[in-house]
């Protein structure tokens, strides 16, 4: 079956939508020594969505879909499954709208999330880590309560609405060469190559993902969608990137829109966060990091540009955390 593909007026459409929670984060130059800035011609920018009210993209997708809940769906309640950033998205999409919120969470998810999670008014449900764990359950909670299912990333709607991150990156810089992005369930990534294709189709869109969790760059390479078991992708650092598999409708996007996708090491994403800090003053999750990371350490692998854009997708990361890696040396 083919999978119908989000069109600009879609996007177009759930970028008004959301105007009333989610925020048009800015572009931060991040001249990066050594591959931008100092006479080398390139321009390198951060797609701040650190900076959003949950501090991650996940707010675009969510409020786009329960937007468009009808009263009665609204009043049954809604449900998510999620490590943390998604949950944060639907809790506060849904508090705004007065509907109730059930998440559920892996037992591995960082406190940090659960406890924002929790704060906006969420339930939550504690899982084992697997993905597939978190979905059956929901399924369950479903069955028994009637809630309405706000999926982290395949679905049309959610799509749609992370889409509006590419439509802003075309906006704010009209003659981007080169725009990277995570990728792990494929939210994120579908929709700002969606976004970013359609408006300007010589645009070069790469997804980046960590290689302990390579599910979708193994996908792409293959043509299919590829699984890999938990224990393979719960290895990485970047804990919003350890979904097992990419989802149907996000990989027919990717097929379609998506240039390339590279893996990069935790070492290289630690590096990455180091860089983003001191370069441009964000504060980066470690998914948030990654794109960053394929323009510090595989330039090679990417194609040439004057001007690139690096999605930093979230900053939701433990303080401990984040002072461990800001003290480390490079290697």
């Amino acid at each position: 079956m083919q999978e119908q593909l989000v069109s600009i007026e879609t996007i177009r459409a759930a970028a008004q939508r959301i105007a009333g929670i989610a925020v048009k984060t800015p572009l931060v130059s991040a001249p990066f020594p050594g591959i931008a800035g100092y006479g080398t011609g390139k321009e390198i920018w951060l797609k701040a969505e650190c900076l959003q009210p949950i501090g991650a993209f996940k707010i675009r997708g969510a409020a786009n879909k329960i937007l468009q809940l009808t009263p009665d769906e609204i009043a049954h309640g809604v449900i998510t499954y999620s490590s943390g950033n998604h949950a944060q998205g639907v809790a506060y999409a849904a508090r705004a709208v007065g509907a109730k919120a059930v998440i559920v969470m892996p037992s591995n998810a960082p406190a940090i999330k659960r406890a924002a999670t929790l704060a906006l008014g969420a339930e939550v449900v504690d899982v084992g880590p697997a993905s597939s764990e978190r979905l059956a359950k929901a399924e369950e909670l479903v069955r028994k309560h009637g809630y309405i299912v706000v999926p982290p990333y395949d679905d049309e709607q959610i799509i749609a609405g992370q889409a509006t991150c590419g439509l802003e990156i075309v906006e704010s810089l009209p003659d981007v060469d080169l725009v990277l992005a995570p990728v792990s369930g494929g939210g994120l990534l579908s929709g700002i190559a969606a976004a970013v294709k359609q408006l300007r189709p010589e645009t070069k869109v790469i997804g980046v993902e960590p290689e302990l969790a390579g599910d979708t760059a193994e996908s792409f390479r293959t043509g299919h969608i590829v699984e890999w078991p938990a224990e393979l992708t719960s290895r990485t650092l970047a804990d919003g990137l350890r979904t097992q598999s990419v989802g149907r409708r996000n990989f027919a996007h990717i097929q379609k829109f998506v240039d390339g996708i590279i893996t990069v090491t935790e070492a290289e994403i630690r590096a990455a966060m180091r860089a983003i800090v001191a370069t441009a003053r964000l504060v980066p999750e470690p998914s948030g990091a990654v794109a960053a990371a394929a323009l510090l350490f595989h330039a090679a692998e990417l194609p040439s540009y004057r001007k690139a854009v690096a999605v930093v997708s979230g900053g939701n990361v433990d303080p401990a955390l984040l002072a461990e890696v800001l003290a480390e040396t490079a290697p």
